[in-house]
């Protein structure tokens, strides 16, 4: 075996010099280097913004949306939507194990990668033949490569594999949005832009479970209305078009009485929701940004424009802890577990 770099350099065809992630193309050759690990694929999760912006583009048409995402994965060897920007993350079985890998995992264990598609060496060898391209989720076979200073988590017993799969694609939202809230204490008050999705909801429960006095969820519709009727993951239940900035803010602000959130969660999967964040969001408060159709250009630009006092961050989607905290948060709360199962339930039909 060779050495490889723990960061993945090495792997890279294209350009020279680059990281995976920033990278044109990765080689997935199945051999591995000493600090690799190899895991045989069996279901990718493509991230929600990736696959919104491929279902939009092809009209819905699942074949053609298939197509697209095996065009992708052979020709830069890993699945990186180069429209978004954004890939997703897989399960599988560990294959084989090298002599110096420091992930502590075993050959046949069922594992998630807790790291981004779209740095994942990834070689396909069934065509995708069993998805039919409606889905986030992707039945699929072949194999993928983990190096040195990647993250992937042990898949649990008690849940079925696609529901883990659902919740630990978003796992880094709920542990950030509980280190904030924490950091600023018991009398915060927190809004959660998208908040019937996957990350939205994980974020819901974690604002509850940090302490947070008012918790506000923000969503597109009646029907995402219905869904989170009851749940009791927030206080209150707000419908409003996250791309429309002032009619946003003002009912972020009626909801919580004339003020802004000190906290908000952005997990809206489409583009144009900076704006509006800024201005539902209280002066000296925090946005917190985890969807991957953030301009940082247009919430840098438009913080200043809007003369706005608040902090702002990028859900990295790496907190440490992040995958059992999201697991716990999912046993614990039978509400925020029913919402899954039918999400993914739906989709898995």
């Amino acid at each position: 075996m060779s050495t490889g770099s723990p960061v993945g350099s090495h792997r890279v065809v294209s350009p020279a010099g680059a990281l995976p992630q920033a990278a044109d193309r990765l080689d997935p050759n199945p051999e591995i280097a000493e600090d690799e690990v190899r895991i045989s694929v069996e279901r990718l999760n493509l991230d929600a913004a990736s696959y919104r912006q491929l279902h939009t583009s092809h009209g819905g048409d699942g074949e053609a949306i298939r197509a697209e995402v095996l065009g992708i994965i052979e020709r830069r060897g890993k699945m990186h939507n180069p429209v978004t920007g954004s890939g997703g993350m897989l399960i599988g079985t560990v294959d084989e194990v090298g002599p110096r890998s420091p992930l502590g995992l075993k050959a046949g264990q069922k594992v998630a990668t807790l790291v981004s598609l779209t740095l994942t060496p990834l070689h396909i060898d069934d065509r995708l033949a069993r998805w039919d391209g409606t889905s986030e989720q992707v039945p699929t076979s072949g194999h993928a490569i983990l190096f040195g200073r990647s993250i992937a988590a042990v898949l649990p017993d008690d849940l079925p594999e696609h529901l883990a799969l659902a919740v630990l694609d978003v796992c880094g939202a709920p542990a950030l949005v509980r280190r904030v809230v924490e950091r600023r204490g018991p009398d915060t008050t927190v809004a959660v832009l998208g908040a019937a999705g996957k990350s939205g909801s994980l974020s819901l429960a974690a604002a509850r479970d940090a302490g947070a006095q008012t918790v506000v969820a923000v969503v597109r519709d009646e029907i995402e209305d219905a869904q989170l009727r009851g749940s009791h993951l927030a206080d209150a239940i707000v419908i409003a078009d996250a791309t429309d900035p002032l009619r946003l803010s003002r009912k972020v602000t009626e909801a919580l009485h004339g003020r802004g959130a000190d906290v908000t969660v952005v997990c809206v999967d489409v583009p144009g929701c900076e704006h509006g964040a800024i201005l539902a969001t209280a002066e000296n408060g925090t946005v917190v940004f985890f969807s991957m159709a953030t301009s940082f250009p247009a919430a840098a630009l438009g913080a200043e424009g809007l003369a706005a006092d608040v902090e702002m961050l990028i859900g990295n989607g790496y907190v440490p802890g992040h995958a059992d905290y999201a697991l716990h948060l999912l046993r614990e709360n039978r509400h925020l577990k029913d919402l899954f199962i039918d999400r993914v339930g739906k989709e898995e039909a």
